[in-house]
């Protein structure tokens, strides 16, 4: 069978190795660290023996088909639990609870809808209006990816609670942009796939185990031929007659019958500048996670988004005493130093849980992601890369490429399944990874 080499052990990596190995190929994943997951990963505090944390929070939910096939695929997806409440806590601590209720889809959230407490009557009619019109807008207008996703928020005339409150909370975090820098087209592909198509779909899926140990040897092996070159960054790409005749790492030069690049485009661009892309369009959003070790328990939640505040989220990592929170498109925080954004998330927390005012702090660590993933910015979706490139055997996978998703988890293993489909035609047997989207 043909020999793949995949460049990049992300999660498009993974999923590209994982279907073109169970396909038959032979697949070598060429990965600059020495562990696997690229920006979904996690590694240990204080040493190699330290606790394992990860990077930030990484969620996914029910409609994220083919990140959870993937996770079937190396038999890890019964290490995902998933919650079916959204809790919305506002400064000094009262909490709201939204979840499905007894009517179907796209109905599913009424009962618990009108019981939200931090919205008004008219923040809920304005919310309502404009979920009314997302089924159907997104199929007939053509400026989505023109506008951003606060034009058309401010179109629909939803009210300053109502976007802060409500859109802000659910898609900042899930597109890792801000409202009036995300293209609509994002926006409404989240919302209608994530809360609207099906009762099911909004259901959060978070890992019982850190990251790393989703994906690793064993579980790449039951994949068929995938082998994992660690500590192997590929400094040079050969090229010759419009195709790739080898890639150089520290070992020396490899070869193989086809090449796949899931590098992220300001790491492919060096390699290959010749590549007809606009490599200026593409620019960076960044996100920031604080660990907080608390020496007591500050809340029984499981998680919750936290209102009016810079903190976006919180997730319940141990007992109600480490504490994992998040800030998505995380700008204001870049050039804030550790300390203050500590000390930030330590004083917020306190305003919705008491209980963190009698709590020691025992230690704390702060990972700032600024590449963490491109901005899904208007104007951008025609210029991202398809899988195949003028090179005959040389494909292009990660999540800035047009996967069809924004830059999360299930849109870093949609470009993976495409890119294997693209091997597998080019090799002359065509195969079809990628499941449909739930609706």
């Amino acid at each position: 069978m043909p020999r793949v080499a995949v460049i990049g052990g992300g999660l498009a990596g993974l999923a590209s190795a994982v279907a073109l190995g169970s396909a038959g190929f032979e697949v070598d994943i060429y990965e600059a660290r020495n562990f696997l997951g690229g920006r979904a990963t996690s590694w240990p505090v204080g040493g190699e023996d330290g606790e394992m944390i990860d990077n930030c929070q990484h969620i996914l939910l029910r409609c994220c088909v083919n990140l959870l096939d993937l996770y079937r695929r190396l038999g890890v997806e019964n290490k995902i639990r998933f919650h079916r409440e959204f809790h919305f806590i506002e400064p000094g601590g009262r909490v709201s609870i939204l979840k499905r209720g007894i009517l179907p889809a796209p109905a599913h959230f009424f009962g618990s809808f009108l019981k939200l407490k931090f919205l008004g009557v008219q923040d809920k009619i304005a919310i309502a209006r404009a979920i009314n019109a997302i089924p159907r807008e997104r199929r007939t207008r053509t400026d989505l990816d023109r506008i951003t996703m606060l034009d058309w928020l401010r179109e629909k005339r939803q009210t300053d609670a109502a976007i802060e409150r409500y859109w802000r909370q659910v898609l900042v975090s899930a597109v890792n942009e801000e409202l009036d820098r995300m293209a609509a087209l994002h926006g409404f592909q989240v919302f209608w796939l994530g809360m609207i198509a099906r009762a099911d779909s909004y259901e959060m899926g978070i890992p019982d185990v850190p990251l790393r140990e989703l994906y690793d040897e064993h579980s790449l092996a039951r994949a068929g031929t995938v082998r994992i070159q660690h500590r192997s960054p590929v400094t040079a790409i050969d090229t010759e007659n419009a195709g790739v005749t080898g890639i150089h790492t520290a070992a020396g030069l490899s070869t193989a019958d086809y090449y796949l690049s899931t590098l992220p485009f300001e790491r492919l661009q060096p390699l290959l500048p010749g590549l007809p892309i606009e490599w200026g369009a593409f620019e960076h959003s960044p996100i920031t996670g604080i660990h907080l070790w608390f020496d007591r328990p500050i809340t029984s939640l499981p998680h919750a988004t936290l209102l009016d505040r810079t903190i976006q989220w919180m997730f319940n990592k141990s007992e109600g005493r480490y504490i994992q929170t998040v800030v998505s498109a995380s700008r204001s925080l870049l050039e804030t130093p550790r300390n203050e954004i500590i000390d930030l998330a330590v004083r917020e927390l306190a305003e919705f849980f008491p209980a963190v005012k009698g709590a020691r702090l025992e230690k704390a660590q702060v990972i700032k992601e600024v590449r963490a993933t491109f901005s899904a910015k208007p104007g951008l979706e025609t210029l991202r890369p398809l899988s195949r490139t003028y090179l005959k055997n040389f494909f292009l996978a990660g999540d800035w490429t047009r996967s069809g998703w924004p830059a999360t988890m299930e849109g870093a293993v949609r470009s993976g399944y495409l890119a294997a489909e693209a091997v597998t035609e080019a090799a002359g047997m065509p195969l079809r990874f990628l499941l449909p989207d739930v609706a």
